[in-house]
């Protein structure tokens, strides 16, 4: 009789066991599932902002490309402007020398 309450009550403690771990297992499944959700909402929001930033490059060197392009007309133009003063300041030179 005894040996029979023992076995009855080591049953029943494994079929608890079994069934608390079912319980969490379902609980931990939840909660992965829940990670899951929570990594592709974190990696579409880093996609968006990636695109974003990209983007913003993209102007970033287009302008940069303009910059550089008016630099050069400048520093055409301010040799030009240069080149122009200092023939008539030579001009200047030679007529009053004469």
């Amino acid at each position: 009789m005894k040996n029979l309450l023992k076995s009855t009550g080591l049953i029943v403690l494994f079929v608890g066991l079994f069934i608390s771990c079912g319980d969490l297992s379902q609980k931990a499944e939840e909660k992965i599932n829940e990670l899951n959700s929570k990594t592709d909402k974190l990696d579409s929001l880093v996609n968006k902002e990636l695109k974003k930033v990209n983007a913003l490059d993209s102007l970033i060197s287009k302008e940069g490309a303009k910059v550089k392009r008016l630099d050069s007309l400048i520093n055409k133009s301010t040799s030009k402007i240069d080149s122009i003063a200092n023939t008539k300041i030579n001009l200047l030179k030679n007529l009053n020398n004469k």
